[in-house]
């Protein structure tokens, strides 16, 4: 069923996922906190992707570029001049928006005609202040002495590192295109209006990839990425009918763009960006060519040919695509005549892949429950739980989307053998602890 955001919100704060920042001295807008199990899974969404974009492919390779970084990258690649959103004030509210987000009034008479009349979402006013261009890279220094010739930039996005090394990867591992370097790391975004819970926020973690193609071939990897990427969510449990791939018509593209797509999810509040995957021709690798001096080509000496590549880029969110998981895989059903909830999550995906449960806290049981522990540790993330009654302790795991519990009884201190409840079925099954190892891994097996 679907998930509303109060709910979300509920879930993530009471169940260790997500919770606000500074919470103690009443929050600092716009920043959360992975806790327990978010910190898990958001790392299980990464180790996901990396595992599709570098682990199971020949052609790429990974790469981790520094957050602080000389301002000339940004000068080259436009952010300093370009990387801007349209502010707005509210005359009534003194308020602060983006222009292009704020709703349209309807049925109000333009003070100017042919332009929309907008609402301002604080106080319901339509008197705004003109559009200005608002720059949203965070402005820091570094040294000493705070003066121009100290300026620094917390990197918007982690694209540029793929560029300005460029030449290194090329020099150090022999590649030809098409090829890839593939990042998860954070970028930093001064947004005007940052919402949606982890939706926007102003410090952020991609997961991207520089695919490096030869131009002639741009159109094709282009489509093949799209393709690739939206069956990557559908793999990993999102319904197909809560994606969507939508191309941006000419006049939303970057200027650097010959083309992008986003991969689109069903959030509560309607259709947002999942993922970008964009072909950046080879605006890139010539601005810094330019800007630098240094030759940022590829030459082939089976040709005797040389080109800039052009660029394809997949670049995705890891706070939006667990918050896709989160809500695709949100459920409510009965059992036992009782309403339950349970979050229906890919085994890879959740924060925990098995839940090790003694029925019982007496020292009887205990050891052989840290014996079992102990066994699985080494193949999945393991919950050990001793608290409340064992219905309880199911409801939470279903709640928390553990795939797999396994319970240990006085039964199993004579027969040598355990309880394995499947999440979504509820269906138990006695298996042998000479055989737990293999039948958990076949369970949880990628």
């Amino acid at each position: 069923m679907p998930v509303s955001m109060e709910e979300l919100v509920r879930l993530c704060k009471t169940r260790g996922f997500v919770f606000p920042s500074a919470e103690i001295y009443g929050g600092f807008r716009s920043t959360y906190d992975y806790g327990p199990l978010g910190v898990l899974m958001a790392r299980n969404v990464k180790e996901a992707w990396w595992r599709s974009m570098v682990q199971l492919r020949r052609e790429v390779v990974g790469l981790d570029a520094a957050v602080l970084s000389s301002p000339r990258i940004w000068e080259a690649s436009g952010h300093l001049d370009n990387f801007t959103d349209p502010l707005v004030d509210c005359r009534s509210c003194k308020q602060r928006w983006r222009a292009d987000q704020l709703p349209v009034a309807e049925g109000s008479a333009p003070a100017v005609p042919g332009q929309p009349v907008y609402t301002c979402p604080n106080c319901g006013g339509h008197d705004f202040t003109d559009a200005r261009p608002f720059n949203l890279m965070f402005k820091t220094f570094a040294g000493p002495v705070e003066d121009e010739g100290s300026v620094a930039y917390l990197r918007p996005e982690t694209a540029q590192g793929h560029f300005v090394n460029f030449a290194n990867v090329l020099q150090t591992e022999h590649l030809r295109p098409p090829f890839g370097t593939a990042q998860v790391g954070k970028s930093f975004r001064n947004e005007i209006t940052p919402g949606n819970f982890v939706f926007r926020t102003r410090e952020f973690e991609q997961m991207e990839l520089e695919y490096f193609v030869p131009p002639s071939e741009s159109a094709k990897w282009f489509e093949y990425w799209c393709n690739e990427r939206f069956e990557w969510y559908v793999h990993f449990g999102i319904p197909r009918d809560m994606l969507r791939l939508r191309h941006h018509d000419t006049e939303e593209l970057s200027h650097y763009s010959a083309g992008t797509a986003d991969v689109e999810f069903s959030f509560p509040w309607g259709w947002g960006e999942l993922e970008g995957i964009a072909n950046r021709t080879d605006f890139d690798l010539r601005a810094h060519s330019a800007a630098s001096g240094q030759t940022l080509e590829f030459y082939d000496p089976n040709s005797n040919e040389r080109y800039i590549p052009h660029v394809i880029e997949p670049a995705a969110g890891v706070a939006r695509t667990m918050m896709a998981f989160l809500i695709a895989g949100y459920d409510v059903d009965e059992v036992g005549g009782e309403q339950r909830n349970v979050l229906r999550l890919h085994p890879r995906i959740a924060p925990y892949q098995v839940a090790v449960l003694p029925l019982s806290k007496k020292d009887t049981l205990i050891p052989l429950a840290e014996e079992v522990l102990a066994m699985l540790q080494p193949v999945a993330m393991c919950d050990f739980d001793v608290t409340r009654a064992i219905g309880r302790r199911y409801r939470r795991q279903d709640e928390i989307g553990t795939p797999l519990c396994v319970t240990i009884d006085f039964t199993s201190l004579e027969d040598k053998a355990v309880t394995v409840r499947d999440r979504d079925t509820t269906a138990q099954e006695r298996v042998p602890l000479d055989n737990l190892v293999e039948h958990i891994s076949a369970r949880l097996a990628w």
